[in-house]
């Protein structure tokens, strides 16, 4: 049995639609990965280079870069990527001019679970005679996420946040976080946070504890001291003096 995993990038504009879609393709074929998502064709294009899907699910008529545009570039650029296009009914004509670069699949709106699985299935099998190519580095991917978020462990960070930071989808950025750093973005960034408090709290008595917790990124005292003590054993209070 193949237990390859094929990663995915879907664009298109209308967000309801695209989380749509992407659910049904994780509800429907796990084993393609939803690695991106973009709402025109340039953000999708920049995905494209950065990750190299093995499949591009995108729609037609977008703002910026219309879907017929990014698949002539990914075409040219990215042949090794199957294409599919997700679009409606009056973009028939569209899709028709699309065949020229090689694109053999087209995908009706409003979606239906079982055509999209047939599909996929297609894509499998076509994928499958080739050698698989990784997608992209996951593992350098983490190291600059890790950067990015010793820089920024202070502000706001939510995952949907970091994820869109790195144009991932939340599950794969968690997967990828995981697999190469041992804990998931949450925990990480909760290190760097407490670390950095206790650094204050012994260099820096000067500063009240509730500066401390605001300059790591816990603005309620209570909250930021009852993190502190899970951590360490002891309230900020205690590790100050």
């Amino acid at each position: 049995m193949n237990s390859a995993m094929y990663s995915t990038v879907v664009v298109e504009d209308e967000e309801l639609i695209r989380n749509g879609l992407v659910r049904k393709i994780e509800q429907s074929r796990p084993c393609f990965s939803v690695v991106g998502e973009a709402a025109q064709g340039v953000e999708a294009l920049e995905l494209i280079r950065r990750l190299q899907p093995q499949l591009l699910i995108t729609d037609i008529r977008m703002p910026v870069m219309d879907g017929l545009k990014l698949i002539e570039e990914v075409h040219n650029y990215f042949p090794r990527t199957a294409v599919i296009i997700a679009s409606g009914y009056a973009d028939f004509e569209y899709a028709r001019q699309a065949m020229k670069f090689n694109v053999k699949h087209y995908l009706l709106k409003p979606f239906k679970l079982l055509e999209l699985s047939d599909m996929l299935d297609d894509v499998r099998a076509q994928l499958s005679l080739e050698p698989l190519v990784e997608a992209n580095d996951s593992e350098k991917t983490v190291q600059r996420i890790q950067h990015y978020l010793r820089g920024h462990y202070h502000e706001d960070i939510s995952l949907e946040h970091l994820a869109k930071q790195f144009n991932f989808s939340s599950a794969y950025l968690s997967k990828i976080f995981l697999k190469h750093a041992g804990e998931a973005p949450s925990k990480y960034i909760a290190a760097l946070r407490i670390n950095e408090a206790k650094r204050l709290l012994k260099h820096r008595k000067d500063l009240p504890v509730k500066t401390v917790g605001e300059q790591v990124g816990y603005p309620d005292p209570f909250y930021f001291s009852r993190i502190f003590k899970q951590a360490t054993g002891v309230t900020p209070r205690d590790y100050q003096k």
